[in-house]
């Protein structure tokens, strides 16, 4: 497909062009890629060289987003495109994020196309993932007007890392958000991801604040980098502190891939005591991921500790709220968004191929 023309560039005073989407600051040569590579300067503008191309679309459980409390139990259109603006030593999409071959966009098609087909699979949402949707921003904004259009919410699983005239825009045009809070310390940003942690929490705070979309945050936890109990609890406090008790956590369990294959798999009672460190500190909703934890899976409502949605990884058990999001025991109204429920999607991944189409 053609490159599509981007936002968020201006022209330096030397010829050269600057890409405002995100704090990289790149500054590029005629022909040059930024850190992304998706982004590049073409006759004097900046392009995406990704609009209408995807790695591959798949629906899924919301719940793998991972999101608990944006209407449990729906499915969620998933789909991303290549590159990434991070450049996380322990990618577990690797292929994906860090791929340089165009090829491997294999699927095309363009934002009224993706709409049209999850509208009629049935799923509830849209979700833009797999890799970081910020650095494909254009194509993702297009597409979630056009989900709007046809009654789909929009996800987008992301870093965060992005300037605020661009994140503003982002955000807009979307009802959730997963955000990678990687860990909570700078060293960690700078070593492990080549990136820095006060933009993340600038957006997060943005999130929170400023805008209606819901979010949840996930920490993968790496034995020996991020998983001590100090940094757990400020991280905890932090979100407890600035964005809210109602704010859920989750702690993923880390595997050994891409450029961080020295470090052991996390010990699943890691993850056990995070989530305990992070309820002692106030937050009300704190979940454990890849790891087998129906417990770690678990909603309680906050007001009386009844089990409200219990889980065994992606199925849903039991489910114990109204269609307001309301604890059936006593009728507190849980942080999030909901609906009736009427059985849930349950662990299936079920591939899409939409195939080429004109953008």
């Amino acid at each position: 497909m053609s490159n599509h023309p981007a936002r968020y560039w201006h022209t330096l005073p030397d010829g050269r062009l600057q890409c405002d989407l995100c704090p990289r600051d790149c500054r590029l040569h005629e022909g040059q890629r930024g850190a992304c590579f998706v982004r590049q300067m073409v006759d004097g503008k900046m392009v995406l060289t990704t609009y209408g191309r995807s790695s591959g679309f798949c629906i899924d459980p919301i719940e793998k987003k991972p999101l608990n409390h944006f209407y449990p139990g729906s499915s969620v259109f998933s789909f991303g495109t290549a590159g990434c603006n991070l450049a996380c030593k322990f990618c577990q999409n690797w292929d994906i994020s860090k791929s340089r071959d165009m090829d491997r966009l294999m699927d095309a098609a363009s934002p009224r196309e993706i709409a049209r087909v999850a509208s009629a699979q049935g799923c509830r949402s849209v979700a833009f993932t797999y890799n970081d949707p910020v650095i494909f921003a254009e194509y993702a904004i297009d597409t979630a007007l056009a989900c709007h259009e046809q009654g789909l919410a929009t996800v987008a699983v992301t870093a965060g890392y992005i300037h605020p005239v661009a994140r503003r825009d982002f955000f807009a045009v979307m009802d959730a958000a997963n955000v990678d809070l990687k860990a909570f310390t700078e060293a960690f940003y700078i070593h492990q991801t080549g990136a820095h942690l006060a933009p993340v929490l600038d957006t997060l705070e943005y999130l929170c604040h400023e805008t209606s979309v819901w979010v949840e945050i996930t920490t993968l936890l790496i034995p020996g980098l991020n998983d001590s109990d100090s940094e757990v609890t400020a991280l905890s406090l932090w979100i407890h502190d600035t964005l809210g008790p109602q704010v859920p956590l989750h702690f993923t369990a880390f595997h050994p891939d891409y450029k961080l294959r020295d470090r052991t798999a996390t010990p699943p009672a890691t993850l056990t005591r995070a989530r305990q460190i992070a309820r002692d500190a106030g937050l009300q909703h704190v979940y454990t991921g890849n790891v087998h934890d129906t417990e770690g899976g678990t909603t309680c409502c906050p007001n009386c500790s009844r089990s409200v949605i219990r889980r065994d990884w992606y199925e849903i058990l039991d489910y114990r709220l109204d269609a307001k999001g309301c604890c059936q025991g006593c009728g507190y109204p849980l942080a999030g968004r909901f609906a009736e429920f009427g059985g849930g999607f349950g662990a299936r991944r079920v591939p899409i191929h939409i195939g080429p189409h004109p953008v």
